[in-house]
C-alpha cells in the first residue's frame, strides 16, 4: 500500500519555557509508492522518530494528514491503520518460544491453529529460523532475535512496516549481515517500509529512497545515488560521508554545463543545485575517491589544485591522505587504491589535484 504525508507539522513544549514550542516535525509532505522501503535519516533531534510514529498513530499531528492506501487514517488509533513496527528492542516475549512468538498476533486474532502453524512455518523458512522453532528467546544471538522480532512483524502481512532503529543493538559485524537480511525479506514480501536510522551506511544499503531530515525539515529526497552524489546543499554532503567543500567561482556556462574557476585553473561541474550565476561563489562537492593525485614536478602538468600531503594513512587496500592547499581553511581528503602497484605519496610531498566533470557537483555558499 501507498503512503502519503500531507504538510504534516508536529511541535511539543518546552517543558523550561511552557510558551514556547519546540518544532519536530515541519511541513512534511511525502509520497511512499507500493512496495518501496524509504529511509528516514538525520542527527539525533532531527524528527525521524516523531514522523515514523505520526504514521503508526502514536503520535498525532498538530495540523496535517496521513494517508495509508488512499485512505486518511490520521484519526484512526495504531491497531486500526494495519500496521507493523520493529523495534530496537525486539519487544519478544521471553516466556515464549520462537514459533510460538511469531504465532502470537494470528492467533491473537482467531486464526485457525492449524493455519497459525501453516504461516510460521513459512515465514520461518524464508526467515532462515526454521531450527529454531522451540527455542526460548534467551538461548538465540542477538540477530536471531531481530530475525524473529521481523518475522512476528511481517507474519501479519501489514500494509506498511516500520522500523524504528531496529540494528542499533547490534555489534558492527551483524549490523552489515541484517541489513541485507533486511532488504531481502522486505523485497521477498513486498511490504511497503518505512526505516528510520542515523546510520549512513545503512540507509545507503536498504533504502529505495532516503529522505535526509535536519531540525524538523526534510533537507533531500532521493535515492542513494543522489543523496551521495548529487547533495542537495551543504548539510545533506557533509552528513552522508566524507566530503570536499571546494571553494570555486563561476565564469561561464554553455547549454547547462557550468565552467567553474578553482586555485590553478578551471574545469567543467557535471551537475549543480540551485541557480549558479555567472561570478557566483560555489563550493564544488567532491568525494575523497573520486581525486586523483600525482607528484609535482616544474615539468610536469598543473592540477585544478595544488598542495601539500600533511597525513598519509595506510589501510591496505586503499592509502587516505590529508592534503594543505593554501587558501583553503580545511585539508583536502584523498583516497587512492592499489597502493601495492600504485605507490605511495610521501608527508611533505607536494601534489597535483584533479578531478573528473562527472563526479564534481556544485552547491551554493550558505
Amino acid at each position: 500500500m501507498s503512503v502519503r504525508l500531507e504538510s504534516i507539522n508536529k511541535y511539543f513544549s518546552d517543558p523550561d519555557q511552557p510558551d514556547k514550542r519546540v518544532v519536530a516535525v515541519a511541513d512534511m509532505s511525502l509520497e511512499i509508492a507500493e512496495g518501496e522501503l524509504v529511509t528516514f535519516l538525520g542527527p539525533s533531534g532531527c524528527g525521524k522518530t516523531t514522523t515514523l510514529r505520526i504514521v503508526s498513530g502514536f503520535e498525532a499531528p498538530n495540523s496535517g494528514n496521513v494517508w495509508i492506501g488512499g485512505k486518511e487514517v490520521s484519526h484512526l488509533p495504531p491497531n486500526k491503520r494495519d500496521t507493523s513496527m520493529v523495534f530496537q528492542s525486539y519487544a519478544i516475549f521471553p516466556h515464549l518460544s520462537v514459533g510460538q512468538n511469531i504465532g502470537f498476533g494470528p492467533e491473537l486474532r482467531g486464526m485457525d491453529k492449524k493455519k497459525v502453524k501453516e504461516s510460521v512455518m513459512e515465514v520461518m523458512e524464508v526467515m532462515n529460523l526454521t531450527d529454531l522453532y522451540h527455542r526460548r528467546p534467551d538461548q538465540l544471538s542477538g540477530g536471531q532475535q531481530q530475525r524473529v522480532a521481523l518475522a512476528r512483524a511481517v507474519i501479519n502481512r501489514p500494509k506498511v512496516l516500520l522500523f524504528d532503529e531496529p540494528l542499533s543493538n547490534l555489534d558492527a559485524k551483524l549490523r552489515e549481515q541484517m541489513r541485507l537480511e533486511i532488504r531481502r525479506i522486505q523485497k521477498t514480501f513486498g511490504i511497503t517500509s518505512i526505516y528510520v536510522t542515523h546510520d549512513q551506511s545503512e540507509a545507503m544499503t536498504v533504502s529505495d529512497r532516503i529522505v535526509v531530515m535536519n531540525k524538523g525539515q526534510v533537507m533531500q529526497v532521493g535515492t542513494p545515488f543522489e543523496i551521495y552524489s548529487r547533495p542537495a546543499n551543504y548539510f545533506v554532503a557533509d552528513f552522508i560521508g566524507r566530503v570536499n567543500f571546494i571553494p570555486c567561482t563561476v565564469v561561464s556556462e554553455d547549454a547547462g554545463t557550468l565552467q567553474v574557476e578553482y586555485q590553478n585553473g578551471v574545469g567543467s561541474v557535471g551537475s549543480s543545485h540551485g541557480l549558479h550565476s555567472v561570478g557566483n561563489q560555489a563550493y564544488t562537492v567532491v568525494r575523497p575517491e573520486s581525486l586523483r593525485l600525482r607528484k609535482s614536478s616544474s615539468a610536469g602538468e598543473k592540477g585544478l589544485l595544488r598542495g601539500v600531503v600533511d597525513k598519509q594513512v595506510y589501510v591496505g587496500a586503499t592509502v587516505e591522505y590529508e592534503i594543505v592547499v593554501e587558501g583553503m581553511d580545511a585539508p583536502i581528503h584523498a583516497v587512492t587504491f592499489n597502493p601495492v602497484e600504485e605507490g605511495f605519496i610521501d608527508v611533505g610531498e607536494s601534489v597535483e589535484i584533479d578531478f573528473g566533470e562527472k563526479a564534481a557537483h556544485l552547491i551554493p555558499i550558505e
